[in-house]
């Protein structure tokens, strides 16, 4: 997610429109504070007025009543000042206040904040939805009255900087076949998704840009959620229970992972987890199921499906879908665009992970280091009771099945593995198959992930590396 030109005009706009956005709360409001409307209406004076009296009294006042619970939205706030001298009476009143000396590193102050108990003003969602309206209208719901359902540090949510889908996600796209796909190289990295014994492949190059697919395959409808900034790639079913969820992008992260949105409630979901976290939704009982998605070549995967079909390039949209260009600077170096409250040094933030969790086992997720599976292509572990085969090919992608008790000895790291008493197993995207008896063994739900990502959801995730 990033600021774009127009993106910076609507928030000139939407800041000078808070004046107006705030009128109500304004009368009378003026020496009330700790009360949101008091608060609101002296943010309000500094984030627009042109007079430094003016802001010197607004700023004064806020000194002379201040709480813990202001420095949230002062610090959320202190982004859309326009005037350098407010901005840095804000972060001056910030510093003072606190006894930190971060400045305007608005990364800082967050990852400070985060490591305190959490202080907010009992209507602190409503200041949220005052603030973000003004970017979009759509925002309004996300926060409005929702404050107590919030199964995350509202302080947590940040804007990303986009409209609500302002990553246009690509719904039921047009798909070619591999002979048609000459836009791409064989060493271009694609997703890989085969349900029912429809495979399919979405480029990273082309997914990169959109964040988000709709589509179905093999007669499910899934969605296909592409958190760009925290490397995570899952394909999850839109119904759950019988009822199908319309899911898009939200405009805003928590912990740097891209939060969904659903277009019924506007409720707002965890990516990583499958799972509302603010809105009428929570605490329903509502954790979408995801499938395995392959991290691979596209020459590795059409070699394996020759009957996949594939994204077309032509979206719609106007992009370079050229390999490497979206979020190249990103990627390219370990800073992360947007903080977490902690890190942990064992991997380099984006170093890539094979993500693994499990419904019959809640509280205990794994994370496997790529370049150790590397080294180890037929690896053995558990989650729970849950025993777990991974498997990892020449091109370096992942598979992950259940083996039962069957031990496995041997992996051409292609095709074919032979297990302690000689029989030869026959590996697909669904299944493993014994030569012999037929025996089939089936494949468990996996996708990558960043690890500063995995482990800012699941911080208490064990690392094989």
């Amino acid at each position: 997610m990033k600021f774009t030109p127009d993106l910076k005009k609507t928030l000139l706009i939407g800041t000078l429109a808070l004046t107006a956005a705030f009128a109500v709360l304004q009368v009378g409001a003026k020496d009330q504070l700790p009360t949101y409307q008091g608060l609101s209406s002296h943010l309000t004076t500094v984030l627009s007025a042109n007079s430094p009296d003016v802001i010197n009294q607004s700023i004064e006042t806020l000194s002379n009543n201040w709480q813990r619970q202001n420095i949230p939205p002062v610090l959320e706030a202190l982004t859309y000042v326009q005037s350098p001298v407010a901005r840095q009476q804000l972060i001056s009143l910030l510093e003072a206040k606190t006894g930190q000396r971060f400045g305007r590193n608005t990364n800082s102050w967050y990852k400070w904040l985060w490591n305190q108990p959490e202080a907010i003003q009992p209507d602190y969602a409503n200041f949220k939805a005052d603030l973000y309206k003004n970017m979009d209208p759509k925002f309004d719901r996300y926060f409005r009255y929702r404050q107590s359902s919030a199964r995350v540090r509202l302080d947590e949510i940040r804007w990303g900087g986009v409209e609500q889908d302002g990553i246009p996600p690509l719904r039921y796209p047009a798909m070619i076949s591999a002979n048609q796909a000459s836009y791409l190289d064989d060493s271009n990295v694609v997703f890989g998704v085969e349900v029912n014994g429809d495979a399919r492949a979405y480029p990273k190059r082309i997914l990169a840009w959109h964040e988000m697919f709709v589509d179905t395959i093999g007669g499910v409808e899934v969605a296909g959620v592409y958190c760009t900034l925290c490397g995570t790639v899952i394909p999850y079913k839109t119904t759950f229970k019988g009822k199908k969820y319309n899911l898009g992008t939200s405009g805003f992260l928590y912990r740097s992972n891209k939060l969904m949105y659903d277009k019924a409630t506007q409720s707002l979901w965890n990516t990583i987890k499958g799972e509302p976290v603010l809105g009428p939704l929570v605490d329903q009982g509502i954790a979408l199921e995801h499938l395995r998605v392959v991290t691979t070549t596209w020459g590795e995967w059409k070699r394996r499906h020759p009957s996949t079909t594939v994204l077309s390039p032509n979206t719609g949209h106007n992009r370079n879908y050229g390999e490497g260009v979206a979020y190249s600077q990103y990627f390219a170096t370990n800073e992360l665009m947007f903080n977490t409250p902690f890190s942990d040094t064992r991997l380099k933030n984006k170093q890539e992970v094979l993500a693994l969790r499990f419904s019959a086992a809640p509280n205990q997720q794994l994370a496997i280091d790529t370049a150790f599976l590397n080294k180890n292509p037929l690896y053995k572990n558990k989650i729970g009771l849950q025993e777990l085969l991974v498997l990892t090919d020449r091109s370096g992608a992942n598979r992950v099945y259940d083996p039962k008790d069957v031990n496995f000895v041997n992996y051409d790291r292609d095709s074919t593995l032979i297990d302690s008493t000689g029989q030869k197993w026959r590996l697909s995207e669904s299944d493993l198959t014994a030569e012999i008896d037929g025996r089939r063994l089936a494949a468990l739900p996996y996708h990558r992930a960043f690890w500063f990502g995995w482990h800012a959801t699941y911080p208490e995730t064990r690392l094989i590396k």
